[in-house]
């Protein structure tokens, strides 16, 4: 069966004027118009192709990339709005529809929008929801302490910026735990600092603990190197000239540096501090 929203793999089983016609293993077709045809093939030939519906409704094939699949967030900008809903430039000819009941506020020409792209199984067509929340779900969260995991920047909050985590749940960042600029639809990579029993999760943007340390110094150790040797940084400097250069915390930087003292890579100086060559 073909799978609308998503990548399929497909044998090329005949041309025609039109394209040629790519078949999965059930016995299903698609026609794949000649603009996407590859300047070499044969037939048995198996292309990786999107499949999604064209402006006339009908299932076909595109060698394009979208920005997003089915069952899956993106941050796409609004092209048009119409008497029933707004569309979407997710990198294909047809726009992506966004009907006015899945908006969490009006949509209108130019800005941008996280939306979740999914199958609406009545009319079986692809469409988009601002409405993001409602398709995360933190009621089973197979996610430990320190775990890395993929973040998508949805909106702040009064306490940091929510998260979504994985594609799958919603989580938070604290204020205290951001020192870069953030913008809704980022990708980032974070970790988790704690679930909580009712599936909340706790998420920070630095590794945390005694796992911190490590990264943290190889960062500053390249600083170091592409800098001669020397930065006028140390225990002693001020947090907002260290999160300008690092994006650490005060507390992070200092447990950065002390394990490279101890390795005696480093000598923290007055002024700041200075590679052992």
């Amino acid at each position: 069966m073909l799978k609308l929203g998503e990548y399929n793999m497909l044998e090329i089983v005949r041309e025609r004027d039109q394209g040629i016609y790519l078949c999965d293993e059930e016995g299903d077709e698609v026609l794949l118009p000649n603009k996407y045809v590859p300047e070499q093939f044969q037939i048995r030939d198996v292309l990786k192709v999107f499949v999604y519906l064209d402006s006339s409704e009908r299932i076909v094939a595109t060698t394009l990339e979208p920005f997003a699949t089915v069952k899956s967030f993106a941050y796409l900008k609004c092209t048009n709005v119409s008497e029933i809903g707004a569309f979407l430039d997710w990198g294909l000819e047809k726009d992506l529809f966004v009907p006015f009941r899945e908006q969490s506020s009006k949509m209108r020409v130019g800005s941008w929008y996280l939306v979740y792209v999914y199958l609406d199984e009545e009319t079986n067509r692809l469409v988009a929801s601002s409405k993001t929340n409602a398709f995360l779900d933190n009621s089973l969260v197979l996610l430990s302490s320190y775990d890395k995991v993929d973040l998508i920047a949805s909106h702040p909050s009064p306490h940091g910026w929510n998260m979504i985590v994985n594609q799958k749940h919603l989580g938070l960042v604290y204020s205290d735990e951001i020192f870069q600029k953030i913008t809704p639809g980022d990708q980032l990579k974070g970790f988790v600092k704690k679930v909580r029993p009712d599936g909340k999760i706790d998420l920070t943007l630095q590794r945390h603990g005694f796992r911190g340390i490590e990264p943290n110094a190889e960062l500053i150790l390249k600083e170091l190197k592409s800098s001669g040797g020397f930065i006028d940084l140390n225990d002693k400097s001020d947090p907002e000239d260290i999160k300008e250069m690092f994006q650490l915390s005060k507390k992070s930087f200092k447990k950065a540096i002390g394990s490279l003292y101890k390795d005696r890579k480093i000598i923290i100086e007055k002024e700041g501090i200075r590679l052992v060559e």
